[in-house]
Parts: C-alpha cells; structure tokens; sequence
C-alpha cells in the first residue's frame, strides 16, 4: 500500500480535462476536480461532485465547490487538499453562531444551559430566516483535515463550540473556553483566544460560541477603552495561520468588517478523495476506477473514506487522467541530475556510469566516479591510433576557407558520456553512412550524435564534405550542426536533436502509439517548410548547394512538427559557372531522378523529383517502393503520374488528407506533384516556384470536403494551369521577397 506522506506537490498534477478551463482567476483547478460539463471526474457516488464553480463577478474570479454551495472561496487545490478562504466576513457568515446580542437581556443576566442552548441553537438554524449558520461538505468529496485545522474561539468568558450534525444534535464533539485573566498578544492558551483539535470524518456541522462577556468576567487588560462593546466568535483555522491580536475582542461589527474583510485570510484545510470506498473496493469496478496506468492506489484513513491515486516512482503528471503519468527524465533535470558521471533516462528511472578512463557507479550519493589508470594508458595507445587516421581529415577541414574553424569541437568523453558510451537504446536511427544516436550533454542539452561509419577514404570525405555544408548553412528548416569530434576512429557529428522523429515514420507507421497523426494542414505546412528550405539551398546558399538525397526518411520533426532537412553526406557544392554535377550516381531507390540516373548529371532538378515523391507521399500515405503491391503499382511515383493523367488521383489520397483536406488544395498540390515527377528535368519547376506555389496554397481555407467531384471535373482541374494563381512571392518575416532575402546568408523561414 502507497503511503499518502509520498504524495508530494507537483506541477505536473495541476493539469485540467483535455479541453477544459484550467484555471479560476488566479486559482489552478486540476483534474478530477472541473469547472463546466463533463470536465471534472464522473460522479462515483450520486451524491458526491466534483465540480466547480468560477463565480467571474469577483476580480479577478473566484473558485466555489458547487456541491458545499457558493460560499466557500477555493484559494488552491493539491493532491491531497483544498484550502479555503475563511475570513472574518465569512466566519460571520458562516462559521459563527453569536449568542451574545446586546439586546438579548436574558442570554446577558444568566448562563444558559449549554446542552439547552446548542438544542435550540439548532433549531434556530434551521427555521431562521436568516442566511443558515452551518457548513455541509456531504456532497462533496470534502472533509476537514483533522491533523492541520483547529476550533478556535476568541472572547471573552465564552465556551467555543463544535456539533457535528451527523451525529446526535445535541452531542458536543469539541469545545474550548476562553477568560480575560493574563491575556498576551500572540497567545491563544485560553485567556482571551482558546483552541481545540477538531474530531475526525468531520463534514456536517456548526461552530457556535456561548456566553456573555460582562466586567465580572473580563476585568481590564491592556488597550481596553471605557464603554466598548465585547466582541466574541468562533472558527475553524488552520494551524499557525491565525495570530491573536487582543483588538479584535474590542471591534464592533462594521471595524471588524473594515479590518478583516479582503485582508487577512485565515485559510481552512479539507482533505479530499475518490468516492467512499477503499482501494480494493474500487479495483473491483474497473470502468469506475480512477487511477490511470503507471500509478497506484492509497487508502485515505478509515476516519476519512474514499482513495487517492500517485504516480509511481520514477513517473510524473496526473494519475486520474488518460494519458498516464508520464516518465520523469531524471537525467534533463538540470538542478536534480542524479547522477556523477554518465546518466541515462531509463522508463520509470535512469542509470549511472562512468566514462572511459574512470570507474565506480556515477552516482551523487554513491562512489561517484574516480580515475583508472589502466583505461588511461588503453586510451592513449589508441588515441595515437586514431591521430594517424583522422589526422588528414582535421588537416583538411581547417585547411579550407569554409567557416569550420567555428564550429565547436566535442570530446571523446563527452560523447561516450552523452550517448551512455553508445548503448543501443539510444540509437535513433542507422543509415549508408552511419548510426545517429540520442545524447544528453553535460548541460543537459539533448542532441543527435551521428557515428559514421568505419572509416575509409570516401567516408571520411563524406564527412568532411557535410561539415563543410553545414557550417555554410543557417535556416531554421535545416537541422544545424552544433560541433564534431575527430578523437575517435570514426568521426562524429553533433546536431540538434528532432523529438519528434522523421516525416517518414509519421506517414508510414501512424498506427503506432508513439506516432501522432498529420493532420492535412500540417502535412501543406511540412510541405512548405522542405520546399522554402531547399530553394534556400540552391538559391540562396553562395556557392548553391543540392542536397542529393530528398526524402521523408531524412526530413525531422521537432515538437511542433517543424520539418527539418536533414542528411547531407551526399550534397554537393555547385560552382557559380555551373549548371550541373557529374558524379557517381547515388541516392535512394523510390527516390532517384530517373535522368540524373541515366545522364551521371546532378542538378538542382534532381531535389524537385525526390522532393516531388515526398509530396506524394503526404498525399497518399504510401511507401515509395513497396513489392507487396501490384507490380505497376510498385513504383509509387510512376502509379501515381498515371493516375493523375487518367484523373483517378483521388482513388490514392490517403484517408486522414480526405477526411480534413480541402480539395482544391489536394488537387492542386497533385498537380505540382505531377509537375515535379517530369521525366525531363528541364519540365520541372524549381523549388523557388514550388515554395511560392505551396505559400499561397496554405492561404485557402482547409476545411475539409463534403462531396466527391465527379470525374470531369478533377480532369478539368488537374489538366489546368488553376495551381500557377496561387504563386506568390516567397518572403521572409520581414516582408522581403525571397530574390531580395537570398542575397544575403539569413533564415528566410524565421
């Protein structure tokens, strides 16, 4: 069983209902509790609500429990209490039974029975026409928290009284007495304040005073004028949240009003729970159970009915909501890193280890880590190793003019400490030219780490032709480089890191839960986002740059599905005087220019046709090389110009881009599609055009379509020049047009 004491304050509980008002005036309101309809938790018993009230007359507005009535303010909601405002006003209101009236000359000339008087006190709340002197929580999941609120009566020879209503009416079930002998400020120890514990399960009841204070049973004490009045009431209080102050026996109503009322807040604490029933009673009814996956069940005491749900060690977030509670990524937290060395985030926990040259168990409160002279002498054998074979590639990079000398250059022990000395849990992803990795750096920065692969004399120049890109490079639709290490017997690049993973796994694994489904407007905004990023590349970019290897696989999205060009071990460098590359023809299958296949010949028209087939692949949601498809349908791009030709594209659309897609912007992002398939590279736009073509697209409204064209009219459409209205200038933030902004090395995008 999980002890309530482990429960601890957490911002991640303070989350509201998917979709539900988070917050009341300055006041946070969590899950199960809820403000509106069907925003806090369904009813586990009829009678009691979670629901709350935001009064917006106040400024700002106000929390209420809707089920205890619109009176008792909510001033903050954790995971196992509710604090309210209990101010003087609200004592008067609702707190407090006086049966001191000066004009009541009976109640002045003798004591009354006390059993008598509570009996007629509670008459008298239940027939007074007045507002009712009583607090009742039985509708709410509410009880006043026994171990941190007390009875405190403040007068003089009075008796403060508490009767819990659901019991017996004439039962006391706590009182406390105060005299005026000996008082002192700051003391409620019975002279002048008194106070008293409160009983347990309390959720029904009247706090009262009795007595009448006359000069017989004060005497004088110190700040007392002549001829004042003497006041005297009762509330529930928080522990050490109310300070005694001998002034408040000598206010009349209208002083006491002037100096409490929106001044002083003496809060009242209310333990909450789920329902009535214990842990084992409520397991048995699944469909009603409140606690999520990845947390457990505690009893509140047996004086307190119902149970609370915490998350388990190692996760965070609000145990009563769907989706669970979340792993905490112990070694992020940049105050509370647990660890000394190499720390790995693990589901439900981490893992500590130490670097290369060092031993023990990484841990702050173990051994931490300490030198090891045998990996030591290991390391620097190999270290000489590796400076014969990277030692050309360092002379190389720092021997150009390309900017690489401010790139920051990582250590070994650096990345064997962030990538948990390469463990294969951290891979992201394996690729013709390396491993990429998930790394976590000493300052808690996350960042992709690619490894290359064993080095030979072509992939070390791969390496540094990438280097030498990347640093040249500065768009916020392009991964950036952010260092290397050449410490190693294969170089290592550094990037930022993509949480999100890469376009290709969003469209072709959907179903899988850690994958979110694209919307339609997303997908056009992707869509723009490679395009303007790749016209940047081979307009902007002095000298141009192709990227040689578009496609989705290489395309990451960060959390806010903002695409990312990734990948350019196979980018090439264009000479201002040329038009083209001839190289050894490489790429990916599905992807590949058909005529830079046949020709040896890399142009910028090469990126339109892989980027074309990325297009394609937003609009369909298929591979672009799949053999469990019929064989004319193996070849995504061929399949699909044919169906453009013959108008039965939208036979292909995929069902997410049909259900929420605006057709004419399908139809016309299938015909630039089409027209960047062309077979003849001459016949294909450039990027700049489809950037510009795919800017004035996302102005269209992207509501979805209610009815299926018929075939002459997608013919008519497609066969159009319809899509070359919605070419704009593509520009900058700051409004300049993308010839004006391409002059000089900006983030076009930004």
């Amino acid at each position: 069983m999980v002890s309530i004491s482990s429960l601890s304050s957490s911002a991640e509980f303070a989350q509201a209902k998917p979709g539900c008002q988070s917050k009341c005036g300055n006041v946070t309101i969590p899950y199960p509790f809820g403000i509106g309809k069907n925003c806090s938790i369904i009813d586990l018993d009829v009678n009691i609500r979670y629901n709350i009230i935001c009064n917006t007359s106040y400024y700002p507005a106000k929390p209420f429990p809707k089920a205890a009535g619109n009176y008792l303010e909510i001033l903050s909601v954790s995971e196992t209490e509710v604090r309210i405002r209990n101010s003087f006003t609200k004592f008067n209101r609702h707190f407090y039974w006086d049966v001191t009236d000066e004009s009541d000359d009976t109640a002045a000339e003798s004591q009354m029975n006390l059993q008598l008087l509570i009996g007629g006190l509670v008459q008298a709340v239940l027939q007074t026409d007045r507002e009712p002197q009583l607090l009742n929580l039985d509708n709410a999941p509410l009880m006043v928290s026994y171990t941190k609120t007390k009875l405190y009566g403040i007068g003089c020879g009075l008796v403060a009284v508490l009767i819990d209503l659901v019991g017996t009416v004439d039962q006391i079930n706590k009182e406390c007495q105060s005299s005026c002998e000996n008082i002192r400020e700051g003391s409620c120890s019975g002279s002048g304040c008194c106070q008293t514990t409160v009983p347990t399960g309390l959720k029904s009841f009247i706090v009262a005073v009795n007595g009448t204070p006359t000069e017989s049973t004060i005497g004088p004490f110190s700040g007392q004028t002549s001829g004042q009045t003497l006041t005297s009431f009762a509330m529930l209080s928080e522990l050490e949240q109310y300070t005694f102050d001998s002034a408040d026996l000598t206010l009349n109503t209208t002083e006491m009003h002037k100096k409490y009322e929106n001044k002083v807040i003496v809060p009242v604490v209310l333990d909450w729970a789920v329902g009535d029933k214990t842990c084992e009673e409520a397991q048995v009814h699944p469909t009603t159970y409140a606690c999520q996956d990845n947390s457990d069940c505690t009893d509140k005491t047996n004086d307190n009915p119902g149970y609370l749900c915490i998350c388990r060690d190692g996760y965070e977030g609000n145990p009563y909501l769907s989706p669970e509670c979340k792993d905490v990524k112990e070694c992020e937290d940049q105050n509370n890193n647990p660890c000394g060395g190499i720390c790995i985030n693990t589901i439900g926990g981490y893992n500590c280890s130490c670097p290369n040259g060092s031993k023990g168990d990484g841990r702050k409160d173990g051994s931490g880590c300490t030198s090891d002279k045998d990996q030591l002498q290991k390391k620097e054998k190999s270290c000489q190793r590796v400076s014969r074979v990277n030692g050309g590639a360092r002379q190389e990079l720092y021997s150009l003019d390309s900017g690489v000398e401010s790139t920051k250059i990582f250590t070994s022990e650096e990345l064997e400490m962030a990538t948990n000395r390469y463990d294969e849990a951290q891979v992201l992803g394996r690729g013709g030219h390396g491993t990429v990795y998930k790394g976590t750096l000493s300052d808690n920065r996350i960042v992709a780490i690619k490894r290359s692969n064993l080095m030979e004399q072509n992939q070390i120049q791969l390496f540094i032709n990438e280097v030498i890109i990347l640093t040249q490079i500065n768009h916020r639709n392009v991964v950036k480089l952010l260092g290397c290490c050449l410490e190693t017997e294969v170089p290592l690049l550094v990037y930022e890191y993509a949480s999100c993973g890469t376009l290709f796994h969003h469209i072709h694994y959907k179903g899988a839960p850690e994958m979110s489904s694209l919307t339609w407007e997303i997908r056009l905004r992707i869509a723009f986002e490679i395009a303007s990023a790749v016209a940047y590349l081979h307009s902007a970019a002095s000298p141009p740059i192709i990227h040689g290897d578009i496609k989705s696989a290489n395309i990451l999205l960060d959390e806010n599905y903002t695409a990312k060009v990734a990948d350019f071990g196979a980018s090439r460098l264009v000479p201002l005087d040329h038009t083209h590359i001839n190289t050894l023809v490489q790429g990916t299958l599905g992807y590949l220019d058909p005529d830079y296949f046949n020709t040896s010949q890399l142009t910028d028209k090469s990126d339109v046709y892989s980027f074309g087939v990325v297009l394609v692949e937003l609009l369909t949601g298929e591979k672009p090389i799949c053999f469990e498809r019929p064989e004319e349908q193996r070849n995504l791009a061929t399949y699909f110009t044919s169906l453009v030709e013959d108008a039965n594209v939208l036979e292909l659309i995929d069902a997410q881009v049909a259900e929420d897609g605006n057709l004419e912007q399908i139809l016309a992002v299938a015909a630039l599609a089409q027209k960047c398939l062309k077979l003849k590279s001459k016949e294909r736009p450039s990027m700049q055009q489809i950037a510009a073509n795919l800017q004035g697209l996302r102005r269209v409204d992207p509501s979805g379509w209610n009815h299926r064209p018929n075939h002459n009219t997608v013919t008519a459409y497609l066969t159009s020049e319809a899509i070359d209205l919605y070419s704009t200038p593509l520009s900058s933030t700051d409004g300049s047009s993308l010839e004006t902004s391409m002059t000089v090395s900006t983030d076009i995008a930004r």
